[in-house]
């Protein structure tokens, strides 16, 4: 009932100053309104007409009185605008180190550009204790680079770059806004900061602007592998229990009534879901069947890693059955080579991880890939 907060969190270094001050204004502003209110209610009520008060010498002036309230509003003002014009000129004055960011506003979103290129939209990734210094630019109209939590706020204008900075004091996800209407999408111009503990941005940086490394489709196979516990009966030399999968990727495989088959996509396809349909010479239903349990991509991504399973080393030593003896089971296999396609298929399949366009009822409010697409051409 009472979690109402009457002001953003304090995310910056700039946050505490710029409430102390914001806060003292407000004190002093009340303080004075409130002195001057209940003397005019007073006199209004002591003098009202009709009122017996000796009004035989009234008093046209007081030096006293006129020099305090003169006088101490007077310190007071030049207090409070000491404050208030240095920690303007500090918002201004970026330091010699800051990291910089690049910032570009267009109708309507917002797009960052890191110094080793990775790109974002509407999203701002920034290290915890660490000076950031934003270099902004507009495509099209005025906007304005608002982050609350941090207390600062910035005009993006056509033709000029402005700047901004700031250091980031606690972690967490704050709301980013464009704090001048610029057009009929004003409103959906928004998005987040993601301050992020030194260690974890700089991983995350390197990883490209993922949470984690990206992997491969093999790499992403690999883990469904372990996951099912495939490697408990394929490993790397044939078994009681299932033959080896080193090696198989195009080459012929027996079945148990005496036909051959190519071991091509199809096949180790129809070999995960519907095991029973061909079942390889020498062993009988003992493997469970998948269909339905998991799903075209995931099969995909089985397909891929199964491919890689060659001469070579798997993609990372997490499978069970990447041992010494793999290279042994393996020999006689085609070359890596036909791991290429599923290297290269993996490329044209990754998402892009910097375009997160506003949506609205289903419907694309932002053409943030359009228009990131549009300017690669």
């Amino acid at each position: 009932m009472f979690n109402f907060p009457l002001a953003p969190p304090q995310a910056s270094n700039f946050a505490y100053e710029h409430d102390l001050i914001f806060y003292t204004l407000c004190g002093l502003t009340l303080l004075f309104s409130l002195l001057v209110g209940v003397f005019v209610i007073y006199f209004a009520i002591k003098y009202r007409a009709g009122n017996k008060v000796d009004r035989s010498r009234p008093m046209y002036e007081n030096l006293r009185l006129e020099l305090t309230w003169t006088i101490v509003p007077l310190i007071l003002g030049l207090i409070m605008f000491f404050f208030g014009a240095r920690l303007f000129v500090d918002m201004r004055t970026p330091p010699k180190d800051a990291q910089e960011i690049f910032i570009i506003g267009k109708q309507w979103m917002w797009h960052v550009q890191h110094s080793n290129g990775v790109r974002e939209n509407n999203t701002l990734h920034v290290p915890v204790g660490k000076p950031i210094k934003l270099t902004m630019i507009s495509q099209d109209v005025i906007h304005a680079f608002y982050i609350p939590a941090f207390r600062t706020q910035m005009h993006v204008v056509p033709g000029r770059y402005t700047t901004m900075w700031f250091t980031p004091t606690k972690a967490g996800e704050y709301h980013l806004f464009c704090g001048m209407y610029c057009g009929t999408q004003h409103s959906e111009m928004g998005g987040k900061v993601v301050a992020m503990e030194q260690r974890d941005f700089t991983e995350w940086l390197a990883n490209g602007g993922n949470s984690v490394a990206p992997m491969s489709m093999a790499q992403t196979g690999e883990k469904i592998y372990n996951r099912l516990a495939c490697n408990n009966c394929h490993g790397a030399q044939n078994n009681l229990r299932a033959p080896s999968l080193y090696g198989l990727a195009g080459r012929q495989r027996r079945l148990a009534n005496g036909s051959t088959v190519v071991a091509d996509d199809a096949y180790i396809r129809e070999s995960i879901l519907r095991p029973w349909n061909k079942l390889t010479a020498g062993y009988d239903r003992s493997m469970p069947a998948y269909e339905g349990q998991i799903s075209e991509e995931e099969v995909l991504n089985l397909i891929a890693y199964i491919k890689s399973m060659t001469t070579s080393t798997p993609p990372s030593a997490e499978s069970t059955v990447n041992s010494a003896n793999a290279v042994t089971a393996a020999s006689g296999a085609d070359s890596g080579n036909n791991n290429a396609i599923a290297w290269g298929a993996m490329g044209a399949q990754q998402e892009r991880t910097d375009a997160t366009p506003t949506t609205r009822n289903r419907t694309p409010a932002v053409g943030a890939i359009a228009a990131q697409e549009s300017e690669s051409r």
